[in-house]
């Protein structure tokens, strides 16, 4: 992902554009991840899915991924103050 807004079609087949806050790729998985949120919130929620080569993204499948996910956006945060 080398663009900073993602495209994203529900299951309705609605199209909606996110900004990218970060992508990042995890040895530990082999995967790569994107956190993106919608700046057209009051309080934009932050979503993350993996993503592979050609741009098609993928649901995150393991809570353990969670837990290096998180770690990874705490990082990212503490850096960002």
């Amino acid at each position: 992902m080398d663009s900073d807004r993602i495209a994203i079609v529900d299951d309705a087949g609605n199209e909606k554009e996110y900004t990218v806050l970060f992508t990042f790729e995890s040895e530990e998985t082999n995967k790569n991840y994107v956190l993106y949120y919608d700046e057209d919130e009051d309080e934009p929620e932050v979503m993350t899915s993996v993503f592979d080569e050609d741009g098609n993204l993928y649901p995150v499948e393991s809570e353990t991924e969670w837990d290096m996910i998180e770690a990874v956006f705490e990082a990212f945060t503490s850096d960002e103050e």
